[in-house]
C-alpha cells in the first residue's frame, strides 16, 4: 500500500466515497474508511440507493414496519434513504466539527423527476433538509436550467447544496452565479453565511465515454490521438473558471461577510475504459480546495498504486483549451456533447428512481403482514 490517499488529502483534495448502504453503516465499514483511508464525506444518488435496497436483508426490519403502516412507496423510499443519510451524517460528525463544516458531509438527492420544476425542487430540498435534520447534510440539486434558480433559492434559505450533473463550462459558470445569488439572498435575510456550504459536481468520465465513442466512429488517426483527453481538459478548465469567479469583487464582498467558497467536486471518476489507468481521474485532477468523490474500486486503486505528484491542474489551462479546440476542428461539437450528457444524466437518474420505486414496492409487498 502507498500513502497516496494521505498525499492526496495533503494536496487539498477531500476524498469522498461515492456509495452508501445500511450494511456499510452497521458493519463499521464506513467508520473504518474514515479512520484508515482518509474518507471525509459520502455522496449518494438514486442508483446507489436502488442497488443497496435490492441487495441483502439490511432493510427488512424497517421495510416490514413501513409495510405494516401501509405507507406509500414514495414515503417508504424517503424514510429508508433519509435514515441511512442521518446515520452516515452522525458517523461523519467528528470530521464535520474538525473541519468547521467543510467536510464530514453526506449528500442526498432531490427526486430526479423534479429536475425541470423549480418550485417543486425548492420544496423537496426543504423537506429533505427537515427530514434528515443534520447540519452536515448536502441536498443534491441537478444543474438543469430549472435547477439554477432552485439552487439560488435553496442556498438563500440557508440550506447547503451539492449541485450535481454539471458537464459544460458555461453551465458551471451559471452554477457558480446561482450560488453567489443564493448567498446574497441569505445575507439579505440575515442568515449566517459561514454556516452555508456548497460543492459543484463536475462530471468527468462520462465526457470521455461520449467523445471517445464519436472518435471511434470516425476512426481516423487524427481523431484517435484525442481519445481520453476531453474529460480531464474540461475539468481543468472548470477549475480555471472557479479561480476566476472566486477571486472576483462580487465574491470578495461575500467572503468578507463570512461566506465559504463553493468547491469544485470531481464526480464520475471511475474509469470506464480499460485502456486508461484506473486512477487517471484522481491523479490528473489534483488541485487545492477540491473534492474527489470516488467509487470504492477507485479509492482502493488509488491507495494501492496511485501516483500523486502535486498540483496537476494549475498551469495546464492552455493545453486543456487546445485539446477541446482540436475536437471541434475534427467535427465533434462540445455544445452538442454536453447537452446530450445532461439529458442522459437526468434520464438515467430518473430511470434509477423508477427502478428504486419498483424494487421498494416489491420489498413492501414481500414483507407486508398477513391480513387479519
Amino acid at each position: 500500500m502507498t500513502d497516496a490517499l494521505k498525499r492526496l488529502s495533503d494536496e487539498g483534495v477531500a476524498i469522498w466515497l461515492d456509495d452508501l448502504s445500511r450494511k456499510r453503516i452497521t458493519s463499521g465499514n464506513l467508520a473504518e474508511l474514515i479512520d484508515q483511508q482518509h474518507v471525509v464525506g459520502v455522496t449518494t444518488n438514486p442508483t446507489i440507493f436502488q442497488k443497496a435496497i435490492s441487495q441483502g436483508d439490511g432493510y427488512d426490519q424497517q421495510v416490514s414496519d413501513l409495510a405494516a403502516r401501509r405507507v406509500t412507496v414514495e414515503e417508504a423510499i424517503r424514510m429508508i434513504t433519509t435514515a441511512d443519510v442521518r446515520d452516515a451524517a452522525d458517523i461523519l460528525r467528528p470530521v464535520f466539527d474538525a473541519t468547521d463544516g467543510q467536510d464530514g458531509r453526506v449528500s442526498i438527492e432531490v427526486d430526479p423527476r423534479l429536475a425541470h420544476n423549480t418550485k417543486a425542487t425548492v420544496a423537496e430540498a426543504r423537506q429533505l433538509a427537515w427530514l434528515v435534520d443534520r447540519p452536515n447534510t448536502l441536498i443534491k440539486i441537478p444543474a438543469t436550467r430549472a435547477g439554477l434558480p432552485a439552487i439560488a433559492e435553496t442556498i438563500g434559505n440557508g440550506i447547503s447544496v451539492n449541485v450535481t450533473l454539471i458537464f459544460s463550462l458555461e453551465r458551471y459558470r451559471a452554477v457558480m452565479d446561482a450560488y453567489l445569488t443564493g448567498l446574497e439572498k441569505a445575507k439579505e435575510r440575515g442568515l449566517d453565511l459561514s454556516k452555508i456550504h456548497s460543492v459543484a459536481s463536475f462530471f468527468v468520465s462520462r465526457v470521455d465515454t461520449e467523445i471517445d465513442r464519436r472518435i471511434d466512429e470516425m476512426g481516423t488517426d487524427e481523431a484517435k490521438a484525442l481519445r481520453g483527453k476531453a474529460g480531464v481538459a474540461n475539468a481543468r478548465l472548470a477549475y480555471q473558471a472557479y479561480e476566476e469567479v472566486f477571486s472576483s469583487d462580487r465574491w470578495n464582498a461575500l467572503e468578507n461577510a463570512g461566506a465559504n467558497k463553493q468547491r469544485p467536486l470531481w464526480a464520475s471518476t471511475g474509469v470506464k475504459d480499460k485502456a486508461y489507468k484506473d486512477t487517471m481521474y484522481v491523479e490528473e485532477l489534483v488541485a487545492p480546495n477540491t473534492v474527489n468523490t470516488m467509487p470504492e474500486a477507485t479509492l482502493e486503486a488509488t491507495e494501492d498504486h496511485g501516483e500523486i505528484r502535486g498540483d496537476a491542474v494549475r498551469g495546464t489551462y492552455e493545453q486543456a483549451r487546445a485539446d477541446l479546440d482540436a475536437l471541434e476542428r475534427i467535427g465533434i461539437s462540445y455544445d452538442e456533447v454536453v447537452q446530450v450528457l445532461e439529458d442522459e444524466g437526468v434520464d438515467k437518474f430518473e430511470g434509477s428512481w423508477n427502478d428504486l420505486l419498483k424494487s421498494t414496492e416489491a420489498e413492501l409487498e414481500r414483507l407486508a403482514p398477513a391480513e387479519g
